[in-house]
Protein backbone atom coordinates (compact mmCIF):
# COMPACT_ATOMS: atom_id res chain seq x y z
CA UNK A 1 0.00 0.00 0.00
CA UNK A 2 0.94 3.29 -1.31
CA UNK A 3 0.38 6.26 1.48
CA UNK A 4 1.35 10.39 0.81
CA UNK A 5 1.58 12.57 3.57
CA UNK A 6 0.83 16.18 2.47
CA UNK A 7 2.29 19.12 4.46
CA UNK A 8 1.66 22.98 3.78
CA UNK A 9 0.65 25.74 5.91
CA UNK A 10 -2.49 26.30 6.36
CA UNK A 11 -4.44 29.77 6.07
CA UNK A 12 -6.09 30.89 9.17
CA UNK A 13 -9.68 30.00 9.39
CA UNK A 14 -10.16 29.87 5.87
CA UNK A 15 -12.20 26.70 4.74
CA UNK A 16 -12.23 27.56 0.75
CA UNK A 17 -8.55 28.81 0.62
CA UNK A 18 -6.89 26.06 2.00
CA UNK A 19 -9.44 23.81 0.03
CA UNK A 20 -8.01 25.25 -3.17
CA UNK A 21 -4.03 24.96 -2.30
CA UNK A 22 -4.78 20.88 -1.00
CA UNK A 23 -6.58 20.56 -4.49
CA UNK A 24 -3.58 21.77 -6.02
CA UNK A 25 -0.88 19.78 -4.57
CA UNK A 26 -3.54 16.75 -4.88
CA UNK A 27 -3.86 16.83 -8.32
CA UNK A 28 -0.25 15.99 -8.55
CA UNK A 29 -0.40 13.26 -6.11
CA UNK A 30 -0.43 9.69 -8.38
CA UNK A 31 -1.23 6.38 -7.53
CA UNK A 32 -1.50 6.27 -3.95
CA UNK A 33 -3.76 4.71 -1.34
CA UNK A 34 -4.38 6.96 1.02
CA UNK A 35 -4.02 11.25 1.39
CA UNK A 36 -2.90 12.21 4.89
CA UNK A 37 -3.90 15.81 6.09
CA UNK A 38 -2.78 17.70 9.34
CA UNK A 39 -5.03 18.29 12.61
CA UNK A 40 -7.30 21.23 11.88
CA UNK A 41 -6.25 20.86 8.46
CA UNK A 42 -9.24 23.46 7.23
CA UNK A 43 -8.77 25.86 9.55
CA UNK A 44 -5.57 25.89 11.66
CA UNK A 45 -5.66 24.55 15.33
CA UNK A 46 -8.27 27.49 16.23
CA UNK A 47 -10.26 27.84 19.28
CA UNK A 48 -13.31 29.64 17.22
CA UNK A 49 -15.66 26.54 17.73
CA UNK A 50 -18.93 27.97 17.40
CA UNK A 51 -17.87 29.64 13.98
CA UNK A 52 -16.00 26.82 12.45
CA UNK A 53 -17.93 23.69 13.73
CA UNK A 54 -19.61 21.96 11.16
CA UNK A 55 -22.66 19.08 10.81
CA UNK A 56 -20.91 15.14 10.80
CA UNK A 57 -21.51 15.26 7.00
CA UNK A 58 -21.62 18.91 5.67
CA UNK A 59 -18.98 21.23 4.02
CA UNK A 60 -15.75 19.64 4.53
CA UNK A 61 -16.98 16.15 4.70
CA UNK A 62 -18.42 16.74 1.23
CA UNK A 63 -15.21 18.21 0.14
CA UNK A 64 -13.17 14.93 1.13
CA UNK A 65 -15.74 12.87 -0.37
CA UNK A 66 -15.60 14.38 -3.63
CA UNK A 67 -11.64 14.58 -3.42
CA UNK A 68 -11.27 10.41 -2.47
CA UNK A 69 -14.17 9.89 -5.53
CA UNK A 70 -12.08 11.94 -8.05
CA UNK A 71 -8.39 10.70 -7.08
CA UNK A 72 -9.22 6.96 -6.38
CA UNK A 73 -7.17 7.53 -2.93
CA UNK A 74 -8.69 7.52 0.66
CA UNK A 75 -8.44 11.20 2.33
CA UNK A 76 -7.71 11.68 5.86
CA UNK A 77 -7.35 14.27 8.53
CA UNK A 78 -8.97 16.40 11.64
CA UNK A 79 -11.88 19.27 11.50
CA UNK A 80 -14.27 20.49 14.07
CA UNK A 81 -17.21 19.24 14.03
CA UNK A 82 -20.58 19.80 16.10
CA UNK A 83 -22.84 17.29 17.74
CA UNK A 84 -26.06 18.80 19.15
CA UNK A 85 -24.27 21.00 21.65
CA UNK A 86 -21.10 19.41 21.89
CA UNK A 87 -17.63 19.86 19.97
CA UNK A 88 -15.15 17.58 18.78
CA UNK A 89 -11.58 17.19 17.35
CA UNK A 90 -12.72 14.94 14.88
CA UNK A 91 -10.44 12.75 12.62
CA UNK A 92 -12.31 11.63 9.58
CA UNK A 93 -11.42 8.85 6.50
CA UNK A 94 -12.89 8.97 3.81
CA UNK A 95 -12.75 6.11 0.87
CA UNK A 96 -12.93 6.32 -2.68
CA UNK A 97 -16.35 4.06 -2.26
CA UNK A 98 -17.49 6.75 0.29
CA UNK A 99 -17.12 4.26 2.93
CA UNK A 100 -16.39 6.99 6.11
CA UNK A 101 -14.53 6.32 9.62
CA UNK A 102 -14.23 8.85 12.70
CA UNK A 103 -12.52 8.93 15.44
CA UNK A 104 -12.70 11.78 18.14
CA UNK A 105 -9.47 13.18 20.14
CA UNK A 106 -8.76 11.54 23.36
CA UNK A 107 -6.23 13.97 24.68
CA UNK A 108 -7.24 17.33 24.71
CA UNK A 109 -4.34 19.78 24.83
CA UNK A 110 -4.88 21.55 28.31
CA UNK A 111 -1.89 23.77 28.08
CA UNK A 112 -2.80 26.53 25.71
CA UNK A 113 -6.53 26.33 26.37
CA UNK A 114 -7.70 26.00 22.42
CA UNK A 115 -9.49 22.76 23.38
CA UNK A 116 -10.92 23.98 26.50
CA UNK A 117 -14.75 24.02 24.80
CA UNK A 118 -14.33 20.64 23.17
CA UNK A 119 -15.70 16.83 24.42
CA UNK A 120 -13.13 14.12 25.13
CA UNK A 121 -12.97 11.12 23.11
CA UNK A 122 -13.87 7.87 24.55
CA UNK A 123 -13.34 5.29 21.08
CA UNK A 124 -10.44 3.82 20.03
CA UNK A 125 -10.75 3.31 16.44
CA UNK A 126 -9.28 0.25 14.38
CA UNK A 127 -10.48 -0.23 10.98
CA UNK A 128 -8.96 -2.12 8.06
CA UNK A 129 -8.38 -0.93 4.22
CA UNK A 130 -6.79 -2.33 1.32
CA UNK A 131 -5.27 -5.17 3.43
CA UNK A 132 -4.15 -2.71 6.61
CA UNK A 133 -5.86 -2.40 9.69
CA UNK A 134 -5.25 1.18 10.54
CA UNK A 135 -5.14 3.25 13.77
CA UNK A 136 -5.51 6.98 13.95
CA UNK A 137 -4.99 9.72 16.92
CA UNK A 138 -4.83 13.28 16.90
CA UNK A 139 -1.62 14.94 17.66
CA UNK A 140 -1.32 15.33 21.82
CA UNK A 141 -2.72 11.52 21.45
CA UNK A 142 1.16 10.67 20.79
CA UNK A 143 2.08 11.22 23.65
CA UNK A 144 0.02 8.53 25.43
CA UNK A 145 1.32 4.97 24.63
CA UNK A 146 -1.23 3.47 26.39
CA UNK A 147 -4.19 4.42 24.28
CA UNK A 148 -2.04 3.68 20.56
CA UNK A 149 -1.11 0.34 22.22
CA UNK A 150 -1.05 -2.13 19.88
CA UNK A 151 -3.30 -5.12 20.83
CA UNK A 152 -2.11 -7.38 18.18
CA UNK A 153 -5.01 -5.61 16.43
CA UNK A 154 -3.43 -2.97 13.89
CA UNK A 155 -0.93 -2.82 11.22
CA UNK A 156 -0.25 1.52 10.42
CA UNK A 157 -0.78 3.94 12.93
CA UNK A 158 -1.78 7.74 11.65
CA UNK A 159 -0.97 10.79 13.42
CA UNK A 160 -2.55 14.25 12.24
CA UNK A 161 -1.11 16.68 14.08
CA UNK A 162 -0.35 20.46 14.59
CA UNK A 163 2.47 20.28 17.05
CA UNK A 164 4.56 23.73 17.75
CA UNK A 165 8.19 24.04 16.14
CA UNK A 166 9.38 24.34 19.83
CA UNK A 167 8.53 21.00 20.66
CA UNK A 168 10.02 19.36 17.36
CA UNK A 169 12.33 16.68 18.65
CA UNK A 170 9.56 15.53 21.06
CA UNK A 171 7.38 15.04 17.97
CA UNK A 172 10.42 13.02 16.06
CA UNK A 173 11.23 10.80 19.05
CA UNK A 174 7.78 9.78 19.80
CA UNK A 175 6.81 8.87 16.29
CA UNK A 176 9.54 6.67 16.22
CA UNK A 177 9.19 5.37 19.80
CA UNK A 178 5.23 4.70 18.57
CA UNK A 179 6.27 2.68 15.91
CA UNK A 180 9.25 0.40 17.49
CA UNK A 181 6.92 -0.12 20.96
CA UNK A 182 4.01 -1.72 18.28
CA UNK A 183 5.92 -2.76 15.95
CA UNK A 184 3.77 -0.71 13.38
CA UNK A 185 4.36 1.33 10.45
CA UNK A 186 3.85 5.03 11.61
CA UNK A 187 2.74 7.75 9.66
CA UNK A 188 2.69 11.64 11.30
CA UNK A 189 1.30 14.32 9.58
CA UNK A 190 2.33 17.97 10.56
CA UNK A 191 1.96 21.50 9.28
CA UNK A 192 4.38 24.16 8.52
CA UNK A 193 4.03 28.17 8.85
CA UNK A 194 3.04 30.48 11.40
CA UNK A 195 -0.92 30.32 12.72
CA UNK A 196 -3.39 33.27 13.70
CA UNK A 197 -2.41 32.61 17.42
CA UNK A 198 1.39 33.31 16.48
CA UNK A 199 2.60 29.61 16.65
CA UNK A 200 5.23 28.56 14.77
CA UNK A 201 5.49 24.80 13.12
CA UNK A 202 8.40 23.09 11.47
CA UNK A 203 6.91 20.53 9.68
CA UNK A 204 9.04 17.04 9.97
CA UNK A 205 6.43 14.94 8.98
CA UNK A 206 7.48 11.20 8.28
CA UNK A 207 6.35 7.85 7.69
CA UNK A 208 8.22 5.24 9.75
CA UNK A 209 8.97 1.61 9.36
CA UNK A 210 8.47 -1.20 11.94
CA UNK A 211 11.93 -1.21 12.95
CA UNK A 212 12.10 3.06 13.60
CA UNK A 213 13.32 3.54 10.30
CA UNK A 214 12.60 6.94 8.24
CA UNK A 215 11.08 5.73 5.22
CA UNK A 216 10.14 9.45 4.01
CA UNK A 217 10.52 12.65 5.90
CA UNK A 218 10.01 16.62 5.02
CA UNK A 219 11.42 19.48 6.38
CA UNK A 220 9.83 22.74 7.33
CA UNK A 221 8.46 23.61 3.89
CA UNK A 222 5.42 22.66 1.89
CA UNK A 223 5.82 19.51 0.68
CA UNK A 224 4.37 15.85 -0.04
CA UNK A 225 5.95 12.74 0.75
CA UNK A 226 4.93 8.94 -0.06
CA UNK A 227 6.28 5.84 0.77
CA UNK A 228 5.26 2.12 -0.07
CA UNK A 229 4.29 -0.36 2.96
CA UNK A 230 4.56 -3.59 3.05
CA UNK A 231 2.07 -6.00 4.91
CA UNK A 232 4.02 -9.24 4.11
CA UNK A 233 7.51 -7.48 5.40
CA UNK A 234 5.59 -6.41 8.26
CA UNK A 235 4.03 -9.70 8.82
CA UNK A 236 7.32 -11.78 8.12
CA UNK A 237 9.30 -9.01 10.97
CA UNK A 238 6.92 -9.64 13.69
CA UNK A 239 7.41 -13.51 12.90
CA UNK A 240 10.89 -13.41 13.23
CA UNK A 241 10.90 -10.73 16.43
CA UNK A 242 7.57 -11.44 18.26
CA UNK A 243 8.20 -9.39 21.27
CA UNK A 244 4.52 -8.16 20.81
CA UNK A 245 3.81 -12.23 22.40
CA UNK A 246 5.39 -10.37 25.49
CA UNK A 247 3.34 -7.68 25.83
CA UNK A 248 1.76 -6.70 29.75
CA UNK A 249 -2.10 -7.29 29.64
CA UNK A 250 -3.90 -4.20 30.26
CA UNK A 251 -7.52 -2.48 30.84
CA UNK A 252 -8.36 1.12 30.06
CA UNK A 253 -10.98 2.58 32.44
Amino acid sequence: MKISIIQTDISWENKSLNFRKYEQVISKVADTDIIILPEMFSTGFTDSTESLAEPPHSETFDWMLHMADKNNSAICGSYIIKVKKKYFNRWVFVSPDGKSYHYDKRHLFRMNNVETGFTQGNRRLVFKFRGFRICPNICYDLRFPVWSRNRNDYDLLINSASWPHARRDVWITLLKARAIENMVYVAGSNRIGTDGAGIKYSGDSMILSPKGEVLASAKDTESVITSDLSITDLKSFRKKFPAHKDADNFIIL
